[in-house]
């Protein structure tokens, strides 16, 4: 997968396309549950190989040449989807939950169930044509960033997708 430098140069220039073309951008934070107490019960050599397969697994649910996932942070993956509406971006993130869940990793200290399981939160948006990359891609990455912290409070093990105002009036929704 990609590292982070990487990905900010590719989101700039998705971004900057999607402003063009008034195309929807989605963009997928995932977050490892429980990844810390994985790592002390199982050691930083079994979570590496961890990581590589729940890295694997979200890969598998890409489509498209365009689709990219990165590595964001720590234990957390990034996945950039171009031209992908909100119940496109989170289908392909409830794919990415499944499939990963599949793995049937054992995780004996995790709050979200007995194997490794991820957490995602999900935006798509069309970027604003008089904004600049920057701006934009910072608020894709912060409402994604919010869909996360939401589906963890939710009890993990789940893909929570932000909602644009006027979307039903709501700001978050389950899925």
């Amino acid at each position: 997968i990609a590292n982070r430098a990487h990905f900010n140069e590719w989101l700039e220039q998705a971004s900057t396309l999607a402003r063009r073309t008034q195309r929807p951008l989605g963009l997928v934070m995932i977050d490892v549950d429980c990844f810390k107490r994985y790592n002390d019960r199982y050691g930083h050599q079994q979570g590496d190989a961890c990581l590589q397969a729940v890295a694997r697994a979200v890969a598998g649910c890409l489509r498209r040449d365009v689709d990219m996932v990165a590595r964001y942070g720590g234990e957390e993956l990034v996945v950039l989807l171009p031209d992908t509406n909100a119940a496109g971006a989170t289908a392909r993130a409830r794919r990415m939950v499944q499939a990963v869940q599949a793995l049937a990793l054992p995780h004996a200290d995790s709050l979200a169930g007995p194997c490794v399981s991820i957490s995602a939160g999900v935006c798509s948006q069309v970027p604003h044509p008089g904004a600049d990359g920057a701006s934009g891609s910072a608020a894709l990455i912060a409402r994604a960033d919010a869909a996360l912290y939401q589906a963890k409070h939710q009890g993990r093990n789940r893909c929570v997708a932000h909602a644009e105002a006027g979307d039903a009036g709501v700001a978050l929704l389950k899925e």
